[in-house]
């Protein structure tokens, strides 16, 4: 008996699991949180297609500053990330980080769009929401489990009594563990609801200390309420993670409505910065001809140039990386004091495989841009390709002084190459180590913090770091 009953206690947590389970799924991001819990160990183990551009990151980094001062969440504590998606969708994980889909920064015709979009998630990281749910989740588990044993309990009895009075126990225990999940269910939504309105109230609050206007916002939920009616198969992610009630919407539209920055529009350098972003997405992401498509040669403007200059190289074909070249250059001509068509052009040589050539547009980039930790480290890919000891010797200074700021696996892996190249195996080793513990695969980062560990300087800071690596236990 006693075995017995520890089987059901065994059974009785594994379908409480899948009951959680069940209930999380159609949360999808609820409050924000990307696909439940199982994202967040996905995102960890850097299972989001994250993707990195130094212009992109700039222009989302003065949107979100503001919003983020405003929440009293201080400079530099939370990071706007892209995950590359079509989909309009933006989520938090954590209080340090927000994450927005390549789709919602395509498909957001103003500046005002995204900002509204990162208030709202702000409202989430600054209200605790994520903490909130997590310990409702784990309460929640506590609480299904004694149902889902409540009812195996029951349906035992039914099974031991047999006969017509058996067949009740058995219903009656199979309608408590039923309704101890809808109960969870209820709770659950009604906390999101909770949550996703008082981001609402808070978004549009940070909006106004800093005078921005909440149609943005407003617009991006309008755009999607039409969606609440059709098959989850088919809605926008947004919209299945941020539930649009009619009465929150109508509170939505009240709100912004008597804010006094409500018909606030972006400065049109902004826009223009905007514009040019969506643009670069679009050269970079979609097929050449898409993207000629969207930007056909009547449209005259910057971030149509743009694009156009982008989508010729990736078009291939006779001749396309001089017309590239020669588009950008038009570009640069116009605007010579502009760090990123310094640095697509650089961009355009190294994927030619004309490194040398590279390195003087990078380098120019890297002057007007002084800060752009992403600008350095391809500079200093450009310069470690050959067999040039000084070269090799400027790319390693390059590539320690961008990780002083920003922890780039790919950073990491350019600076243990460089390092091989001078002999520094167990550095090398060391560098490499970190780059798989930043994308999360800890068996393989241990295993060259080993091979690196006895080789290097005990107590220098590659053998702490090492040592960390080591003795790390993921959290079960």
């Amino acid at each position: 008996m006693l075995r017995k009953s520890n089987s059901l206690v065994s059974n009785a947590r594994a379908t409480s699991h899948a009951a959680v389970i069940a209930i999380l799924a159609p949360l999808s991001i609820a409050i924000g949180l990307a696909s439940s819990l199982a994202l967040a160990t996905k995102a960890n183990a850097q299972g989001l297609p994250l993707i990195r551009d130094t212009e992109i990151e700039a222009l989302l980094t003065d949107y979100a500053k503001p919003i983020f001062r405003a929440a009293g969440l201080g400079s530099g504590r939370v990071t706007v990330r892209i995950v590359r998606n079509d989909a309009f969708n933006a989520f938090v994980l954590d209080g340090s980080n927000v994450f927005v889909h390549t789709g919602a920064l395509m498909q957001a015709q103003t500046p005002n769009e995204v900002i509204g979009v990162i208030a709202h998630e702000t409202g989430h990281i600054a209200g605790g929401h994520m903490a909130a749910l997590r310990a409702r989740i784990a309460k929640d588990q506590t609480r299904a489990l004694l149902t889902q044993i409540l009812g195996i309990g029951a349906m035992i009895a039914g099974g031991v009594a047999g006969g017509d009075g058996g067949r009740e126990a058995l219903q009656g225990g199979q309608a408590v563990m039923q309704g101890g999940q809808d109960v969870i269910m209820r709770g659950l939504l009604s906390e999101r609801r909770s949550q996703e309105s008082a981001a609402d109230q808070a978004g549009l609050k940070y909006l106004n200390a800093t005078k921005q206007s909440g149609k943005g916002m407003l617009a991006t939920f309008e755009r999607f309420q039409q969606q609440e009616y059709v098959s989850d198969q088919y809605k926008d992610p947004f919209v299945r993670s941020h539930p649009v009630a009619t009465d929150r919407l109508a509170r939505l539209r009240d709100l912004v409505a008597s804010s006094p920055y409500a018909d606030q529009v972006d400065p049109a350098a902004l826009q223009l910065r905007h514009d040019l972003m969506r643009a670069k997405l679009a050269a970079y992401l979609d097929r050449p001809g898409t993207v000629f498509n969207r930007y056909p040669p009547s449209d005259t403007s910057l971030p149509a140039r743009y694009a156009r200059a982008i989508g010729r190289f990736f078009q291939g074909g006779s001749g396309a990386l001089e017309a590239s070249l020669n588009m950008i250059d038009d570009l640069i001509k116009e605007n010579p004091s502009n760090p990123y068509f310094w640095e697509v052009k650089g961009d355009v040589l190294m994927r030619s495989g004309k490194m040398k050539e590279a390195a003087p547009n990078l380098r120019h980039a890297l002057k007007l841009a002084p800060d752009s930790t992403l600008i350095r480290v391809q500079l200093a890919t450009a310069l470690q390709n050959g067999n040039d000891a000084a070269a090799s010797a400027e790319a390693v200074e390059l590539l320690r002084k961008s990780l002083v700021t920003d922890l780039n696996p790919h950073a990491f892996r350019m600076l243990a190459t460089a390092y091989y190249k001078q002999g520094k195996g167990p550095e090398a080793d060391a560098m490499i180590a970190q780059a798989y513990f930043l994308e999360g695969d800890i068996k393989q980062s241990q295993i060259f913090a080993k091979r690196a560990q006895p080789k290097l300087r005990p107590g220098s800071p590659e053998w702490i770091k090492n040592d960390d690596i080591i003795n790390f236990r993921p959290q079960t």
